[in-house]
């Protein structure tokens, strides 16, 4: 007898194949957008070196990985709520809640699709970020290297070196071996160095970024002040550090930096700087990066379920913006732990995985308010939060007023306990059935109650009615911040009753 149910492999795959769509979708329009905001100043070191449309492809594609770092969760957030938001306007959520399946049970192709992006992402981050720096930083100097090869002709002078100058009489088709070189050598002196000699040739240091001319069987000649100094030789090598046009965006992608290390190389140099020391500090930061970002990726993909569960038919997808506002914030936080990892004395990795330790148990309450049913945010903490900007709001207005010389709006002090209930709108508003006017109305949807005094008495989602507020209370209900108020008046004027009664 099996013990186990078996898996519903069907909706499994429905639901993945409705989250992938989008993703690709968003994946693609993401990428396009980088895509264009790199390419313009990408273009300076393309038209600098003269580079062909496909060694152009090749160099920009060592720049994907960079992209998709951020790309891919952003991508992946928005097609885990464009997917649901459409579930739920179609109303086939309901349909899966009326089938007996719960949001716990979608959750596991949903973390199946969000742990793939993941991989996918840390992939990404861990191999092929510092190998597409290494493989850029060979392209480019490789470019710069033929650029300098194509400038040396025979019997011209060639000053594509910079204050070298290079005249070489002829050159072998076959080993490129250069015969009878001349070489200026103008570098911080005022009066070059002429060095002549019966052959020569030249290589390139990728590690060093730097070519080397090799002359053999020839002559140094070196002013010295009135005087010449003139070495002869059977070798000398001249060392001439490449300048390639570079800075992308910025950036220098050709030095040596800690984003073209491996994970290995970040620990060791990590270690032999001092964990401690900001060098040391620098290195643990990029190691982290590289594994926060993903699982960050992960967190987000999680957090857009419900977001885009918040849709209903007819409204409009809630979840978008909730969404952007979370992948803003979370980067946010990530910057701000990132700049105190690098300059505070905090632990590296504390400082790092605290926006991920933020947002999974932010992900986790959602996910547990959404399963059960209730609102994102707790009755308690939105009347807490309403009442907060009620008290700052105002008060905050009439200073920007004040600054800016307008005119204050004219207000009725009027006390709320002598202010009229308001009318019993027309039947058509409030629907068939509309609740008796005197009693306490109650909102479903977020629990709140009302007074007759009350500026929401008579909401459209008002549908329950009790006798007076303790009974409301009792089935669950709060009263709103004004009502809270309204009750509060009232205590406090039956206690100065009260106590003028007694003080008689």
């Amino acid at each position: 007898m099996n013990r186990f149910p078996p898996l519903p492999l069907l909706l499994y795959s429905y639901l993945a194949t409705e989250i992938l769509a989008p993703f690709f979708a968003s994946f693609l329009i993401i990428n396009s957008v980088f895509f264009l905001v790199k390419l313009i100043p990408f273009l300076d070191v393309v038209l600098e070196l003269n580079i062909g449309f496909a060694d152009f492809l090749r160099l920009f594609s060592y720049l994907f990985p960079n992209m998709f770092l951020y790309s891919m969760p952003m991508a992946a957030m928005m097609g885990m709520i464009i997917a649901f938001s459409r579930l739920a306007s179609d109303a086939e959520i309901l349909a899966f809640k009326a089938s007996g399946i719960s949001i716990y049970t979608i959750l596991p192709p949903v973390i199946m699709v969000s742990m793939a992006i993941a991989g996918v992402t840390g992939y990404f981050s861990v191999k092929l970020i510092p190998a597409g720096e290494i493989a850029m930083k060979q392209l480019l100097f490789q470019l710069a290297k033929e650029k300098i090869d194509q400038g040396i002709k025979k019997q011209a002078f060639t000053e594509a070196l910079g204050d070298v100058v290079v005249y070489v009489q002829s050159i072998d088709k076959t080993t490129g071996q250069w015969q009878n070189v001349w070489v200026s050598d103008m570098r911080d002196q005022a009066v070059p160095s002429i060095t002549m000699a019966k052959s020569g040739t030249m290589v390139g240091d990728t590690q060093k970024m730097q070519v080397t001319i090799i002359l053999e069987n020839g002559s140094l000649n070196r002013p010295d002040g009135a005087y010449t100094q003139t070495v002869a030789f059977e070798r000398y090598q001249i060392n001439i550090p490449l300048h390639i046009p570079s800075v992308i965006d910025g950036t220098d992608i050709t030095r040596q930096s800690s984003s073209s290390m491996t994970m290995e190389q970040l620990q060791l140099a990590a270690t032999q700087l001092g964990r401690d020391s900001k060098g040391g500090r620098d290195k643990l930061v990029h190691y982290h990066k590289r594994l926060v970002l993903p699982a960050g990726c992960f967190i987000l993909s999680l957090l857009a379920l419900p977001f885009g569960l918040q849709a209903r038919a007819g409204k409009g997808a809630i979840g978008i913006p909730l969404g952007l506002g979370s992948f803003i914030l979370y980067y946010v936080l990530f910057t701000i732990g990132k700049n105190l990892a690098e300059e505070t004395s905090l632990p590296v990795g504390l400082a790092m995985w605290f926006p991920n330790l933020i947002f999974l148990v932010f992900t986790l309450i959602l996910l547990r308010q959404t399963a059960n049913e209730k609102p994102m945010i707790p009755s308690k903490l939105s009347n807490a939060l309403a009442a907060l900007i009620d008290r700052l709001v105002p008060p905050l207005l009439a200073k920007v007023r004040a600054f800016l010389h307008l005119p204050a709006q004219r207000t009725t002090d009027i006390p709320v306990l002598e202010m009229r209930p308001h009318e019993q709108p027309p039947e058509e508003l409030l629907g068939g059935g509309h609740l008796t006017v005197g009693t306490v109305h109650g909102n479903v949807k977020t629990l709140s109650c009302h007074l007759p005094e009350c500026q929401s008495y008579f909401c459209l989602d008002c549908t329950v009615e009790f006798k007076d507020m303790e009974i409301a209370r009792q089935a669950g209900f709060t009263p709103c911040p004004a009502c809270e108020a309204i009750l509060e008046r009232e205590d406090k004027k039956v206690n100065v009753l009260t106590a003028d009664k007694n003080s008689q």
